[in-house]
Order: structure tokens, then sequence, then C-alpha cells
């Protein structure tokens, strides 16, 4: 029996006790739905529903019984499922890619079947007629389980000595090993090593809006409508379509401005997959909103990871060789389809990015544990490698006795050594580190900050100077995830039209996530074509309308979605010169656009409103010639394929001031010189660095989620959880250099996550400069006050 034929809970069933692998058929055709006094004339005005998840309390538990006989009774409530119900209409995933050799996940339903792998993690789900209704009636929900030990330090899990998928072998999901070789070599003959161990707490992205989603199943037609906060329409079109048994033409994802992302909303959720299942099962449209407290629990965390790093030096301050062992926990699971191998991957990759050494060598392990899965998040894997490596650079320029700044000029490698390659492998078209350098060092009057410094300190002030120099991967190409068999484009399109009233509207497979993405397409659109923006509609993130592509991630949104547009734009205005040419009988070559009209190019006088042409060629048609077709729609698509990613560069330097009493830093002030490329629209740009730079410092002084030694998240909510508001946050100053990319027409590069790639090194730098001449130094972030008084010795 196919899918479409529905063989269980289809309107006039339910199931009744809902033990575990049971279903209990109800009579078909009208039935009394339980509380309500209501008859359902088998869902043929389907009105909408609401569901609630009943998650597991345990960070690992076996579910011994599941008991819905209380809820089921509940006001409001349509039906009640557990996991074995949702499987037969959600098929698992595992989250792997091919390129990351030996990763290993085990197969993840939308809702547990037999055990619960982290507090949070849904078991049951019910649906009802409110949202209020569906959530009493979860209360109601009884269950049995037996407790299994859970394995939460990420040392405990590499040890393997309790494993929490048996069938794995062990806790490790990934993991790589990458050397130059002459790695032992270097540091042998090195006048100097350094070695430090660092801690990154995990935390999360605290959306503004949390996670929705509104399915909606169509039985007559076989179509699934899913309004959903993502940031991936195409994406995830194709995940509803294999899971859930649906041509993926039927199959249309609906993301309109999402309030914020981060990278939270590029994954793939099960209470979302369970959602649009539940659709199916009852005909009829579902509903689901992650309150904050669900937010905490199972939006994804990240960047929970201990690395040791060793940095080889000579005398005079050349850098011979880094070595890197990395060890990053993502929870029970791989996150599907991206993977949880990603973040560490990127820290490989990336470590020690700016500098000229040739040798290199990293050790990684990814392993699961009993907390809530991890994934990519803004900057995947650029906070830590930046982190490390500044952090180290500067440990070795404070033995040497030699100036930060000076330390990195000699290192850095130099403008005109491109094009690169990095010991890790990958490749740099063209960066622009020492002009960077040197822009930041003028615009922050480094040697009178440093003297002032000098002088505070004297009076038992202690500021702080922290330089983070970084790369940063944008504009991926297939080599990202596509190389890996994940049905994720690494392309986008756009599609503009020429309507008949003169307005050019956009149709743009990017999405807007409050980052300014469609701003930018109208600037971009109105340009090309040669329209005042006011001309100008963009629609994104609706895969029934826009171009097949990637959508909004890895800093790619003007990069790679911009260049379609502007080349969709460039086409358009030939084929609208094209018209005009018939209509006026002129030579295409002598006419233009300018200010919405035909206009003579060298002139620029005025020969027909774009309103007009539009009139003629939708309306009268037969007034040109009858050998020539008028074609004002045009779609066109870009990916990047020269370099596997198109790397960006820039340099961050942070002042703080450390309270030695209380250890409460005080941010002063922050500087950010970024290459982009070509920079669109520079009060975008500016924002986007700066809201950056604001989780960048987030990360470094106040966020972490905390997890008690049983697997309990501890501080999931918004009174417990410290995010940086603006009081925290200093004046942040921006500047840009631009190294256009030759990679395609516009130039531009991505640069949403710069500001979180480098803020945290900066800060943790800062603060360990105010703490040199007290002998302290605090390597684990957040850098809480607690932290930096036990650092100090003030406290046990």
């Amino acid at each position: 029996m196919g899918k479409a034929e529905l063989p269980l809970h289809a309107p006039g069933t339910r199931v009744d006790k809902g033990y575990i692998g049971q279903s209990v058929p109800r009579p078909n055709a009208k039935r009394l739905l339980q509380g309500r006094g209501a008859f359902v004339d088998d869902l043929r005005f389907p009105r909408l529903a609401h569901v609630a998840f009943f998650r597991s309390p345990h960070a690992h538990a076996r579910i011994k019984r599941l008991d819905f006989g209380n809820a089921l009774k509940s006001a409001g409530v349509i039906d009640v499922f557990d996991g074995r119900a949702v499987a037969e209409y959600c098929t698992p995933w595992v989250g792997v890619l091919a390129h990351l050799k030996g990763i290993k996940s085990p197969p993840q339903h939308a809702i547990a079947i037999e055990r619960a792998c982290w507090q949070g993690e849904a078991v049951a789900a019910v649906v009802a007629e409110s949202r209020t209704q569906a959530e009493d009636a979860v209360d109601l929900i009884d269950a049995d389980w037996e407790e299994l030990p859970a394995v939460l330090d990420m040392d405990e899990a590499l040890s393997g000595r309790c494993v929490i998928h048996p069938e794995l072998g062990d806790n490790i999901c990934f993991k790589r090993e990458h050397d130059t070789g002459g790695v032992d070599e270097a540091f042998a003959k090195a006048d100097l090593v350094v070695e430090e161990t660092y801690r990154f707490g995990r935390h999360t992205g605290v959306c503004l809006e949390g996670r929705s989603i509104l399915a909606d199943y169509n039985a007559a037609e076989h179509t699934l409508t899913v309004h959903h906060s993502t940031q991936a329409p195409h994406m995830m079109q194709d995940v509803f379509s294999r899971h859930l048994g649906i041509p993926e033409a039927n199959v249309r994802v609906i993301a309109r401005d999402v309030g914020g992302s981060f990278g939270i909303k590029v994954h793939v959720y099960p209470d979302e997959m369970a959602t649009a299942a539940l659709s199916v099962m009852l005909r009829r449209p579902v509903k689901f909103v992650a309150d904050r407290l669900e937010s905490f629990l199972t939006d994804i965390h990240a960047r929970e990871h201990k690395v040791t790093i060793r940095l080889a030096c000579s005398k005079d301050g050349e850098i011979l060789a880094f070595d890197l062992d990395d060890l990053s926990a993502i929870g029970p699971y791989s996150v599907y389809p991206r993977t949880s191998g990603i973040e560490g991957n990127q820290v490989v990759n990336l470590t020690g990015g700016p500098y000229k050494h040739q040798k290199y060598r990293a050790k990684l392990n990814v392993v699961f544990t009993n907390k809530n899965v991890t994934c990519q998040y803004r900057a995947v894997g650029h906070p830590i490698a930046v982190a490390l490596t500044e952090g180290i650079v500067d440990l070795a320029a404070q033995n040497l006795k030699m100036d930060p700044a000076e330390f990195r000029r000699r290192n850095l490698i130099p403008d005109d050594a491109y094009p690169y390659t990095f010991p890790s492998g990958v490749k740099f078209e063209k960066l622009s580190h020492h002009q960077c350098l040197d822009q930041l060092l003028g615009l922050m009057n480094y040697a009178s900050l440093r003297k002032e410094q000098a002088d505070l300190r004297g009076r038992n002030i202690f500021r702080g100077i922290g330089l983070a120099a970084m790369i940063e991967v944008t504009n991926p190409s297939p080599a990202f995830y596509g190389v890996g068999g994940a049905r994720i484009s690494a392309q986008d399109g756009a599609t503009l039209r020429l309507e008949p009233t003169g307005m050019v509207t956009v149709m743009c497979s990017v999405t807007e996530q409050g980052q300014g993405t469609e701003g930018i397409f109208a600037q971009i659109a109105a340009s090309a074509v040669g329209v005042s923006m006011d001309k100008v509609r963009v629609i994104t993130g609706d895969t029934g309308v826009t171009p097949y592509g990637g959508g909004t991630w890895a800093s790619r949104g003007a990069g790679i979605g911009g260049e379609a547009v502007l080349l969709a734009g460039r086409a358009l205005l030939s084929n609208i010169l094209d018209v005009a040419s018939k209509v006026l009988n002129l030579e295409k070559e002598t006419l233009d656009i300018e200010n919405n009209a035909i206009v003579d190019k060298l002139t620029q006088e005025k020969k027909m409103p774009l309103e007009e042409l539009g009139r003629i060629t939708y309306f009268r048609p037969d007034i040109l010639p009858l050998d020539f077709q008028a074609e004002l729609t045009v779609t066109r698509h870009y990916t990047p394929r020269e370099y596997a990613f198109t790397f960006t560069n820039g340099i961050q330097a942070s002042l703080v001031e450390v309270d030695t009493d209380t250890g409460f830093v005080k941010l002063l002030k922050h500087w950010c010189v970024e290459d982009s490329g070509t920079v669109i629209n520079p009060m975008l740009v500016d924002e986007q660095l700066r809201g950056g730079v604001a989780e960048g410092i987030g990360a470094a002084l106040y966020e972490e989620c905390l997890y008690s030694p049983e697997g309990q998240l501890l501080n999931g909510n918004m009174a417990d959880y410290v995010v940086p508001m603006s009081g925290e946050i200093p004046d942040i100053v921006c500047a840009h250099i631009e190294t256009p990319t030759r990679q395609s027409q516009l130039g531009a590069k991505g640069v949403g996550e710069a500001g979180t790639a480098g803020a945290p090194g900066a800060v943790m730098n800062a603060i360990n400069d105010a703490l040199a001449p007290l002998g302290a130094r605090v390597t684990a972030m957040p850098f809480t006050p607690e932290r930096i008084l036990r650092a100090l010795g003030r406290i046990a």
C-alpha cells in the first residue's frame, strides 16, 4: 500500500491508549472528537491544529511505557501519537557526508521510539485545537522510564567506557588527522615552543523568533505546503519529499521574513519533521512553534571544544609550525543533513590561517554525548580556530617580549603571495592581511593606546589590547556539501521580470533572515536594469516561485545570490533593449535604460518610458516584427567553481578594562577592518559586522549552556542564560579594504560571519593582555568574573 493511501490514522481512526507499538482503530465516518462535543465529517474542511511534544526529562533513558489515556480525554485533543506511529509516515535519517571519511551516526527518528538520548528529545506528540490545550494534555501523559548511564564529559565519551550507541562500537562520530610532515623537526629546532589548552563552552543562537512550522497536507492532490522558519527552503523541500514519500514537485516550502537564524534554522529538526508527518497523517494543517524553553533544549547548540595547541617559532618571531589536538562533543546524533562533523573539520582547516608557516599537524575527535545536539552556528568553526591561533600567537609574542602587532606583521601571508595554498590544503584567491593590519593600527591609534595602557598600569588600572587576525569561508562551492552527497545546492538562481507597468520583479532563492538580502537584491537589480529602487519588488523564500538554490548560509547571499541577480538583470536589460530597438526602429547599441525609461546612450535623451514598452510587449505585440518574440522574463544561476571557497580576511581589536577585585570585564571599544570584496551597501555590511561582533562578545564573556552531572540543562531560560545587551556592547568601529573576487562579475565576498569569527579571540587576548602584569591568564570561554578571579588566585 502506497503512502498516498494513508493506511493509518486517516479520518475516523486514532491511537487510543498509545502504549508503545499499539494502535487501536475507531469506527470510520463521522466521529465525536474526545472532549469537544463536535462532529467532523471526515475532515473535508479541516481546521488548523496545534502540536505540542512530550519530551524526555532524562538525559538517557529507555521508554518502558507511554499511557495516553488521560491525555486523549483532555479538552480539545484531536489525537496523540508515539514514535512508532509517526515512523509509519516519516522515515529516519542519518547525518553523514561521504567526504568526511569515516563519519558515523545512528538513524534518528522524528519522535524517539525506544529510548531518549538527551533531555528534551520528543517521545510523543499531542495534537489539539489550540496550543494551550495540547500543552495541557502533554502534562497528562503517563510514562515509565528506565534510566540509562549518561555520557556527558568529552573525555569520558572518548574513552569509550560507556557507549551511547552500542551498534556503532564507540562514541566517536568523526575523527581526522592532518600532517604536512616535518612538524616534529620544526619543533625540535625551534627557539621557543609555547603550548596551551583552550576550552570553549557550548552555546546557542537565541534567535528573536523561535523555530516555527505550519504544514498543510492536501490529500486530494497529494501535496504538502509548509510555511517554515528556515534558511534553506529548497533543501527542506527535498527533505520533506524524501522522508514523507511525497513527490518533490508536490512539496512547497515558504519561508517569509525570518526573525533571525544565525545557522540555527538551517538544519533538520525532529519535531518539525514530526509536525509535517502529522499533517499527512491527519490530513489537516498542523502548526508547531517552539517556545523559549523548548528553544534552549532543542535548538542546536555549538562550539563545545577542548583544544590543546602548540606553536614553534624562532627567536626572531618567525612561526615554524602549529600542532593541534581538538576534542569536540556533539550530542547523541550527527545533525542531518549537514552533519556535526563540519565544525571540527573547519577548525582543522582554518587554524593558523592568516600566517605563512608551512608545517602543520592536527588531530580531531568528534564524540557523542547525552546532551542536546550541536551543529553549524554562525561562523562555524571560525571562532574556535581564530581564538586558538591568535591566543597562542599572543603567548609566543609575550614570551619573546615582542609587540603582538609586530609579531603578526612578521608572520602574516604577504599581500603579493597569491594565489596561495595553506598547509591544511585550502586555497586562497587573494587576501589583504597586511593592508588590514596597517589600517587597523592607524584606525585605533595603536601606539597611543599602548602608551595610555602603560600609564594606567602605574595607577593599578588594568587595561588590555587584543588583536585577532582571521580568514573566513564564504561563497562555498559544491565542495562544501554536494561532494559529500548532501542534496544542498551550492548555486542560487534569480528570475527577473519586467511587468507591464514598468516594475521589475525579482525572485531569488536566497532567503531573508534579517540580514538585508532583499535590499541588496533590489539595489543590484535596479542598477543592472536601470530603474529606480522603488520600481523593484523582491520575492524570496518560496520554492513554488523562486528558482532552485541553496538559501542563506555560509555568508553566501550577496556573493552567490547577488551574482545571480546581477546576471539576470543584465540579461533582462539586453532583452528590453531588443524590444526597444524594434519599437523605436533604432540600433540597440545606441540605447540604454536610465531612470525608468529608454534613453539615447550618448545624449541621455528620453525615448520611451518602460511602462509604455511593457504595454506594447504584453498587450500589443502585433505591432512588433513577425520574426521577433519579446522575452521580458529571464532566469540566471550562479555557483562559484574555481575555488572551493571564496575566502575573506580581516583583523579585529578589542580594548577592555578588567576590575581585578570583582573579575568584571568592561569593554571599552572594538575595531574591525574587513576585506569582503566589493561592498554593495556599506550600512548593511557594517551592521552585519557589528551584529557578528556582538554574538562573538556573547561567546567570549557571557553565553554558555550549563548541564548538571545528570545531564539536565540548568540555564535554559532568558533569566539564567546571559546574552549581551546594548549596555554591554561597546562602540564598534568598522573599516574596509576591498579586494573583489575575480570569480564573479559582482566581486562580492561574504561578510555575515566575520564579526563572530574574530571577536572572541580579540576579547580573550585583550583580557589576557590586561592580566599579564599580574601573571594570570584565562583560556576557558566564557570569561566569567569567577574564572578571572580564579586565574588571579582570588578564589579557589
